[in-house]
């Protein structure tokens, strides 16, 4: 249910590739330094939208520069860290590891087992440093086991788990701005979650896994049910990140929110390729 949260890179400016793609290095950088070098082997392109959201909510101080890796061992890459990419850091490995136990609870998969078991020490920091956002990680996971488990059709149940997660990892700090952020997190959640469920439909009726929308399988008009269902969903999300006074990457978010979310959903389904309006702000 990850790696959907990622930018059109088509429809960004130049600077404002640069400064996702610095993002995203930053985010790298800081799992290195937090919790060592195979920490980063957790990093994706979703919680690259929180550092963003939240600095640019929060306006917090950033230290940057440029650094080689080991995945661009040739070329200095640039690259930038706040209190925004160091709670996105926390977070990224916290949903990685409880996504590791979940892999091994739903399909006894030993290789997601032993991950896990490598990031224990790394995730009981965390936790400890964020109760809350663990909690609510751990509960909505389980939750979710349950429903697959007994196989209960309706989506709204699921995909409000997976909201309940998204809602409490998007606040850095209860302040006055909490109860929106949560209020995103949540309907950008059950957007992903519908979106994941749209995406593995096919496979997971052919393997015999859990999938809200089976029923619906092979009918001619799915595009079309999907897209109202997601844009309805969205439209929420949109709704509460309108209510925020985002300056700064605010045009970075927008993309990811409108045109890099649909990303994978077009080119699955719309035999027209990307559409242009799958939302807006």
């Amino acid at each position: 249910m990850f790696g959907y949260l990622a930018a059109a890179p088509e429809k960004l400016t130049e600077e404002q590739f640069a400064r996702y793609r610095a993002g995203y290095c930053g985010l790298c950088r800081c799992l290195k330094e937090r919790n060592g070098q195979l920490s980063r082997l957790t990093l994706n392109y979703d919680m690259t939208f929180l550092v963003l959201l939240l600095g640019s909510l929060y306006e917090p101080e950033e230290r940057s520069g440029e650094s080689l890796c080991l995945v661009h061992p040739r070329e200095k890459r640039p690259w930038f860290i706040s209190e925004a990419t160091e709670y996105a850091a926390d977070m990224n490995l916290a949903l990685a590891r409880l996504k590791l136990l979940d892999n091994w609870q739903d399909d006894g998969n030993p290789l997601a087992l032993a991950e896990a078991a490598f990031l224990k020490k790394a995730y009981e920091k965390i936790g400890a440093a964020y109760p809350r956002q663990c909690a609510a990680i751990g509960r909505s996971l389980s939750r979710l086991h349950e429903i697959e488990k007994e196989n209960r059709e309706a989506p709204d149940e699921a995909a409000g788990c997976f909201g309940e997660l998204m809602g409490e990892v998007f606040i850095l700090r209860e302040d006055r701005w909490s109860g929106i952020l949560r209020a995103m997190g949540r309907a950008l959640g059950r957007f992903i979650y519908i979106m994941d469920a749209c995406m593995d439909l096919d496979a997971d009726t052919f393997h015999n896994r859990y999938n809200p929308f089976r029923r619906y399988y092979g009918l001619r008009d799915n595009e079309r049910r999907f897209r109202d269902i997601l844009k309805m969903t969205l439209g929420e999300c949109l709704y509460y990140f309108d209510a925020l006074p985002l300056v700064q990457d605010a045009g970075i978010l927008k993309n990811i929110l409108c045109a890099g979310l649909w990303a994978q959903f077009d080119r699955k389904y719309s035999k027209k390729g990307p559409s242009d309006d799958s939302g807006s702000v």
